[in-house]
């Protein structure tokens, strides 16, 4: 393989290309469409397993807020933070077992939901570091980086997702009606929306392919009565990001699985970097692709130490963002 690839002509704006303000915007909504319910599902998870009720929704509201910031670093690049590529930053599920696991070391002695936030967010914050000291030698870890050892990693984490996926299709744990025909039908609709609209030979149609799908899919919903709005009314308006709102606690059994997934993060990330590289017509090989994956290990680990701070899990680059690049053809960093 040479040093670059040889371009990607099937997409529509390359890294460096500014597309018009609405079809930025449009390409930017399908990237955060694709992304939004993996962002916030951690936190649901993790609050509901470990019993943290009210405190839910603001774990909720940072993991959103920490998103947007991050990527932003990522994608834009401060400094030698960030890879500067279309590389959308979320909350990770690869650390859902290990902060699990954080947790309930606090909470079978007794801890109350502030001292198990408390230490989840202390062992996070300290652990960025092993992510940020690895960033510096990710690049010389040559059979780290290698496609085979990157390809799995991502493909063994897209696998445990593949369940997420297919229950939430299906109507989401918990519902009356997990599994019914109509919820089969209306999600299964949406994916083959999105399938056949992408391949229409239109630049701005195929650009649009996943925002189309998910307002049809929208629509459908609230024909079938499936849409509720009821819970938005009683939301509050707006959240203030406290920094350690909940404290700043310290466990070593908490922390060593946690760090030590911050190591499989970097691997994960190096992979979904290459990949994004790839389909962009970026090089995968050189000193211009090694600064990228360097800074973007980084860009991972000093967003997740802001995630920490604001009282959020760790974040890492988002697969299924390549997808986006690859159906709608841009992989402008401008959007």
């Amino acid at each position: 393989m040479s040093e670059h690839t040889q371009g990607n002509p099937d997409l529509l704006y390359g890294l460096y290309e500014r597309p018009a303000p609405a079809k930025a915007f449009l390409g930017a909504v399908q990237h955060v469409l694709a992304s939004f319910v993996g962002i916030v599902t951690p936190s649901l998870i993790i609050g509901g397993v470990l019993g943290l009720g009210e405190h839910i929704p603001y774990l909720i509201s940072m993991s959103l807020m920490v998103s947007g910031v991050a990527t932003f670093i990522q994608t834009r690049k401060i400094g030698p933070v960030g890879s500067g590529l279309m590389a959308l930053q979320g909350t990770s599920f690869g650390f859902l077992a290990a902060v699990l696991a954080a947790g309930f070391v606090v909470k079978n002695r007794g801890g109350s939901p502030e001292e198990i936030l408390s230490v989840i967010f202390g062992v996070s914050f300290l652990g960025a570091f092993v992510e940020i000291f690895l960033s510096q030698f990710i690049t010389k870890l040559k059979s780290l980086m290698s496609p085979i050892v990157t390809g799995c990693v991502i493909v063994t984490i897209g696998l445990s997702l593949t369940k997420v996926g297919l229950t939430d299709l299906a109507g989401g744990v918990g519902a009356e009606d997990f599994g019914s025909m109509q919820n089969l039908l209306l999600g299964g609709g949406v994916l083959v929306s999105v399938v056949l609209i992408s391949i229409i030979d239109n630049k701005v149609i195929r650009s649009s392919a996943i925002f189309i799908g998910l307002m049809l899919g929208l629509v459908a919903a609230m024909l079938m009565g499936r849409i509720d709005f009821s819970l938005v009314s009683e939301a509050p308006v707006f959240t203030l990001p406290v920094p350690f709102k909940f404290g700043f606690g310290f466990e070593w059994q908490a922390f060593i699985p946690i760090a030590f997934m911050y190591i499989i993060t970097s691997i994960e990330t190096s992979g979904d970097l290459t990949a994004t590289s790839m389909i962009s017509g970026e090089p995968i090989k050189g000193p211009l692709y090694e600064k990228r994956i360097k800074g973007g290990v980084l860009g991972d680990g000093v967003n997740s130490l802001i995630a920490a701070v604001f009282n959020t899990f760790p974040v890492t680059t988002f697969s299924q963002n390549n997808g986006v690049i690859q159906m709608t053809g841009i992989a402008s960093r401008y959007v």
